[in-house]
């Protein structure tokens, strides 16, 4: 969005004739410490294959590029040269004299009462100074938008909040600056300093910020807020200390104005999940400018074509539910947000504030044992369990981009899950019940999923909803609970997206019933060999594969509870069961199985053991491998479509085109070759592949295969042609026949790529293992 933003502010100029103040100054992005420097590697690794030049440099080349600067502290930066500086209010000005040169009408001194809506769509908006038809309306309206969204007829929840904003200009410098000046940006100190007018400007991201309007008592009209030295004085410090020089310069004033942030620092756009033509783009983070360009593009081609050309899921407001609208959660999470802005973000870290929002019923219980917490979509999820004896207070504080303190805990409880038996809780999943009188809910389900749902009472189906283009909107299981009755699962952070895709494709006037059932089931994930013994007993059922194959699913009685849904899938590809338990029980049935397990050596797992167990298998989930542009034929998963049944669903005239033509990407497998993880930077995601030293995707989820002693990347690889750049083919034998790198923060590590998962390299261990066993007995 930043790279879009500066091409379309450097050619505004010439388009309106209104003088922006376009100045390509180039940014400099300072490291304090090793572990600043490494992230600053992997961002430049990752601009430099998308065409953003970019560079990692020496402390004295800083000081070359910027002779004010104080560099006696630094372990390096890196260099963006293309970076440049505008003046946003006429960079505004430009855009909407560009509009208005287009046929744009704008209203100024108008204030919006509220937006209009008639059978969920927006129909148009009430002004002071009267109404103005319309089926699209964009709420851009920055720190006012939370207010706005709310005081629709039908309300939007936009959670953001807004705190003050300090910074600083001065008066120019005896030999003034010169408007080529590099920006620089010293996170480690928490500020940025650019060229103002030959002088300086400097702001930053305080460690205690002050969040404000919390009760709603906005501005009219944004204007500038008290100054308060007292506050920024941290901040000048630290402007003093990396430029020293400044000690003797004149400050004209302090600036201090409000700046809106959002729960997890990225902004928010796209279409209201409750109200159809109401678009949103907010929540800037301080980032309006930069963005704003690129953001605007990908809202028009939303609004235009229904989706934009770039997966932006990571933005869209149907991230958030209305959990997260709380103005207290908001105002708590914006004053740890803010400060993190310029915060070292290591792998695997986690927010502080707002947790303990939606919990399993066994939280307590987990707690209890060493379970150490992760949040995803405002639900507390295990990461792993801490045993006694570990020490706890090392292990939070090891956040680092190479091996991890949790590897021998994570370790344990992938062993547990290949020989014994472990359990998740995975009480998270968003779950759906999807009901009706007649057959309408498989023929509207045929109609919205791309695999044949028109199985028999009792079975499973791994499939997912497409959009027009093939892409997967949401990847699920559905169980058949009866004749006219569908259970589904999804990930935990669909809850909002996927009931709105349900809502918006369903007939209106159908007798369909769908329910989300999230909370009403805790649900268990029983894993490993003994995990079919640990049933059995429980409910005195047989449950070997002749009589539960795999797949299935039936209501049982385990311990004294009645009506579990047990079924016979693990997301892993090891063996298993999944339950879904009655709230009330599920502290009963846990206690059951932890307690008959015991013989069997059970243990509690976390998520980082079935992450680990779901990459080596090559699992891919929706929103870290997949999204809204991967088809079912780009990751392998031809046999979860319905293409042969002569059926029509959403997607399918897109799939035959592409089964025709061939794909333009495949999910491979990566396993990294010459890497040690004891002593080499780790992969995580996000690392470019190359493939015959030619970059050709990028790594979207990883994990250390505990079986295979190696790294195990999953990532899209691409065929680019080498004279036009243009997308090509990959076919099988263009996977296969490759030499791969991954490259880690500017190390490139080799891989072998594969389009399956390894399992002989499973077997093979195996049986060397047995072997060697033998070979002792003999002895």
């Amino acid at each position: 969005m930043a790279d879009y933003s500066n091409k379309l502010y450097y050619q505004l100029e010439q388009e309106t004739g209104i003088q922006t103040g376009y100045t390509r100054t180039g940014s400099i992005f300072l490291a304090q410490t090793q572990d600043r420097l490494i992230s600053l590697k992997r961002i430049n690794a990752g601009l430099n294959v998308i065409g953003i030049p970019s560079e990692i440099i020496s402390p004295k080349k800083v000081a070359e590029l910027h002779h004010l600067l104080n560099v006696h502290d630094l372990v390096g930066a890196m260099h963006v040269p293309e970076d440049a500086v505008v003046s946003s209010a006429d960079v505004a000005l430009a855009l909407a004299s560009a509009a208005s040169q287009n046929g744009v009408q704008i209203y100024d001194r108008t204030s919006v009462l509220h937006v209009m809506v008639k059978k969920g769509q927006v129909t148009g908006v009430e002004t002071d100074k009267g109404q103005i038809e319309c089926q699209y309306f964009v709420n851009c309206a920055g720190q006012w938008a939370y207010e706005l969204g709310l005081s629709n007829e039908e309300p939007v929840s936009i959670p953001l909040h807004a705190c003050e904003h300090f910074y600083l200009l001065t008066r120019p410098l005896e030999t003034p600056l010169q408007s080529s000046t590099p920006t620089i940006v010293d996170a480690d100190g928490r500020i940025y300093i650019r060229n103002w007018q030959g002088g300086i400007l400097s702001g930053g991201f305080e460690k205690n910020p002050k969040p404000i309007f919390t009760e709603g008592k906005n501005q009219l009209e944004i204007q500038n807020l008290q100054e308060d030295w007292d506050h920024f004085e941290p901040l000048l410090s630290s402007l003093l200390r990396r430029m020293p020089e400044l000690e003797t310069l004149e400050i004209m004033k302090l600036v201090n104005c409000p700046e809106t942030f959002t729960p997890d620092m990225r902004c928010i756009m796209g279409e209201s999940p409750a109200v159809q033509g109401y678009f949103v783009l907010a929540g800037m983070n301080s980032a309006g400018l930069s963005f704003g360009g690129g953001a605007g593009k990908y809202l028009a081609e939303w609004m235009v074509h229904g989706y934009p050309s770039e997966n932006v899921w990571e933005l869209d407001l149907k991230r958030f539910g209305a959990l997260q609208s709380s103005r207290t959660f908001l105002r708590h999470r914006v004053m740890e947000v803010m400060p993190l802005m310029y915060d070292l973000k290591v792998p695997r870290w986690d927010f502080q504030t707002g947790r303990q929002l939606r919990t399993s019923p066994l939280y307590d219980r987990l707690d209890a044992q060493g379970a150490r917490w992760m949040e995803k979509h405002g639900f507390e999820r295990p990461k792993y369990f801490v045993p006694p004896d570990k020490d706890l207070l090392a292990l939070e504080q090891s956040k680092t981009f190479y091996k991890p303190d949790w590897f021998d805990i994570v370790e344990s409880e992938v062993k547990c899950c290949k020989e014994a038996v472990c359990v998740i809780d995975m009480s998270s999943f968003t779950k759906f019940e999807i009901t009706s009188t007649g057959d309408q809910a498989l023929e509207v389900l045929q109609y919205l999923f791309s695999n044949d749902l028109d199985v028999p009472v009792g079975h499973i189906v791994h499939t997912g909803m497409l959009n027009e283009g093939g892409g997967y909107e949401n990847d699920c299981s559905i169980a058949r609970l009866n004749k006219r009755s569908f259970f589904m699962i999804s990930p935990t952070d669909q809850q909002v997206h996927c009931w709105a895709w349900l809502k918006k494709h369903m007939p209106k006037d159908s007798n369909l019933l769908l329910e989300d059932v999230t909370w009403k089931y805790t649900a268990l994930n029983l894993i490993g060999p003994r995990a079919v013994d640990v049933l059995s007993e429980l409910s005195y059922a047989p449950m070997t594969p002749d009589h539960f194959p795999s797949l299935f699913c039936k209501e049982m009685s385990v311990g004294y509870a009645n009506g579990i849904r047990v079924m016979s899938m693990t997301h892993t590809g090891e063996p298993g069961f999944m339950l879904y338990i009655p709230i009330e029980y599920a502290l009963h049935v846990y206690n059951e199985v932890m307690s008959v397990g015991q013989k069997y050596g059970i243990r509690n797992a976390g998520y980082y053991a079935l992450r680990s167990l779901r990459i080596e298998k090559f699992f891919a989930f929706w929103g870290q491998d997949i999204n809204n542009l991967t088809t079912p034929l780009e990751c392998g998963r031809e046999s979860r479509v319905k293409l042969e049944k002569g059926m029509d669903f959403i997607g399918r005239d897109a799939l035959l085109q592409q089964k025709q033509n061939g794909v333009y990407k495949r999910l491979t497998m990566s396993i990294l070759d010459d890497h040690d993880s004891d002593l080499d930077l780790w992969p995580w995601w996000g690392e470019p592949i190359y493939r015959n030293g030619q970059y050709v995707g990028k790594t979207t989820s990883s994990a250390y295969s505990y079986s295979l002693e190696r790294h195990v990347c999953l990532g899209f690889v691409h065929n680019f042609s080498e004279d036009t750049g243009e997308e090509q083919v990959v076919t099988a034998d263009f996977i296969n026949r490759g030499e791969y790198e991954i490259d880690i923060a500017g190390y490139r590590f080799q891989a072998k790529a594969k389009l399956y998962p390894v399992a002989s390299l499973f077997t093979q261990k195996r049986r060397k293992d047995d072997m060697e066993l033998s070979d002792l007995h003999g002895k």
